[in-house]
């Protein structure tokens, strides 16, 4: 049964979709401009190391308690109470959610905070006790992790709004971070010093500004949202079990894959100097397009995967095949730049201030193979919403972890290997000794500026490997309880054709180019319009309905 919900409008992902996509859009590009200026004001060097390492070592309390577990175990039972008109026991089932995130975040911000030298020591053993690197690090924690805990309940509210159908507040939200994180290392570095560990430790202050103020402007709409919410922990509110049951189930599959993920943090430490930042700087550009376009049609989609008729699978799987398809239609052009013109992109974004040529092309090579597994990463997200909706949290969890082990242990054997080839305008070359597991000697790792290595780009393949496998495993269960779905969906052949034409466009670019005179931006933005015109082109000849839709667009634009 569906519930007495009306059935869902065909042009619901797209408008929903459209609608996450704004908010994620400018979220993003904010973590962007804050990377910018991050690059700028430190570079590659050890306050930019400190700072990046203090954001993800509390982050494990996020990623385990925040918005992917509340997508889902609390969001599926929150929407089928709002579906069936049970207003009032829905508000009683989010305050109580609220109450029992609140009591465990708390606890666990404190320990966080206490025992911030002890934890810092286990996810990053490569930065040496007594050093000025390592001593940093730990008091930034310190002064991120509560802000984190905010963050938590950040996550909450977004649960809530996305089930009402407000998708736009709560992913645009973020945008206050990132922005409170700019205005503090700017002002710093106006109007006090331009002293790294200064900045550094703004940087960190302004992220606790922050992180209150993503919750904060959220709360007053989840308020006038969600009749009878009422704050309380209690477990006898109508639905709290089955969201603590599912939360459960979900958490110890997340708690494995997160913990696993943290050994790339633990794997980069003990690399030559510059990995963790150049990995970081990397992955920023690599999740735009995971974000814009994987996640905003899986949080669209699994409100109304939760309520809809789930033994119509002709249906589903028409949603699923219709979403995959726009997922690969933006991400496959993007994948193409990223990976023929890695370092023209990161020339685009970071060039300028502390951040030199040669790390422009160390951060590029990183990026061209973390872009091997775009297309997988976020196609998988949409297959997860579709088993989220059907009750089914726990074969995503399973799968995500093989993913996480299988590329680490594929990425930590080829990043010491990888960590002896340097990376400069010259060309890439061996520099070092080859090593295989074992950690750069301690003078590789701390010092005070980036070695410009490789080590990282070894974990990103490895990354990349496991992103595919988590999709064959995602697509096998669907097809199970649905059916079979299309990688691309029914333009697959289309669009896989215009992302080889547009790599031929890009290259023969860079060929032409490689001679000019011209400034190393005009260089990469030719490159990349040669990219994007044949991509939208070739799919346009190949009648891809958001080639069409992006031509009329612009052709309503300009008239």
């Amino acid at each position: 049964m569906d519930h007495g919900t009306p059935p869902p409008d065909d042009g619901d992902l797209r408008r929903n979709s459209s609608l996450v996509a704004a908010g994620i859009l400018l979220s993003r590009f904010a973590g962007l401009l804050r990377e910018i200026v991050t690059a700028r004001f430190l570079g590659t060097g050890l306050g930019a190391e400190a700072f990046k390492a203090a954001l993800r070592i509390p982050n494990l309390l996020q990623n385990l308690l925040g918005e992917g577990v509340l997508s889902a175990s609390f969001v599926p039972v929150y929407s089928k109470a709002l579906a069936e008109g049970r207003e009032q026991d829905a508000g009683r089932l989010a305050g109580a959610i609220a109450g029992l995130l609140l009591a465990v975040t708390a606890a666990l911000v404190l320990i966080g905070v206490v025992f911030a030298e002890p934890v810092t020591r286990l996810f990053v053993p490569g930065f040496i006790p007594g050093t000025e690197k390592f001593e940093l690090t730990v008091t930034l924690v310190r002064i991120v992790t509560p802000g984190i805990g905010a963050l938590v309940l950040s996550a909450w509210c977004l649960g809530v709004l996305n089930s009402h159908g407000r998708f736009f507040l709560s992913y645009v939200a973020p945008v206050l971070w990132n922005v409170a994180i700019i205005a503090s290392v700017t002002g710093a570095a106006l109007l006090i010093t331009t002293d790294e560990i200064a900045l550094a430790t703004a940087m960190a202050w302004g992220a606790l500004a922050g992180s209150l103020l993503q919750l904060g402007i959220q709360l007053p709409t989840v308020l006038k949202s969600s009749e009878g919410l009422r704050l309380s922990a209690s477990l006898s509110v109508t639905g709290v079990r089955t969201v603590v049951n599912r939360f459960g189930h979900v958490v110890a599959g997340r708690g494995g894959v997160q913990l696993a993920s943290y050994a790339d943090l633990i794997a980069t430490s003990l690399l030559a100097a510059g990995a963790l930042v150049a990995l970081g700087y990397a992955q920023v550009l690599y999740l735009l397009p995971v974000a814009l376009f994987g996640m905003s049609a899986a949080a669209a989609e699994l409100p109304t995967l939760s309520t809809m008729d789930q033994t119509d699978r002709p249906r589903v799987v028409a949603r699923l095949d219709d979403g995959l398809g726009r997922i690969a239609y933006f991400v496959v052009p993007s994948a193409v730049a990223f990976l023929v013109a890695g370092d023209q992109v990161v020339t685009l974004v970071y060039l300028g201030g502390r951040t030199s040529a040669d790390a422009v092309v160390q951060v590029g090579a990183i990026l061209s193979v973390l872009s091997l597994g775009l297309l997988a990463s976020t196609s998988s997200r949409l297959l997860q919403s579709a088993l989220y909706g059907s009750g089914d949290t726990r074969n995503p969890a399973i799968y995500a972890v093989i993913r996480v082990v299988v590329g680490l242990a594929i990425g930590i054997t080829l990043m010491f290997p990888f960590d002896s080839i340097g990376a400069s305008v010259a060309g890439f070359s061996v520099v070092d000794d080859v090593r295989f597991f074992q950690a750069a000697p301690d003078e590789l790792r701390d010092s005070a500026e980036s070695l410009l290595r490789l080590g990282a780009a070894g974990l990103a393949l490895g990354g990349a490997v496991g992103a595919w496998l988590e999709l064959a495993l995602l697509r096998i269960r669907v097809r199970i309880l649905f059916g079979r779905v299309r990688l691309g969906g029914p333009h697959a052949r289309a669009i896989t054709t215009a992302g080889i034409v547009a790599a031929v466009a890009g290259l023969l670019a860079r060929f032409v180019l490689g001679t000019s005179t011209f400034a190393p931006r005009i260089d990469a933005l030719i490159v990349l319009f040669a990219i994007g015109v044949t991509y939208v082109t070739v799919t346009r000849i190949g009648r891809v309905p958001e080639a069409e839709d992006l031509l009329r667009q612009a052709r309503l634009e300009r008239g």
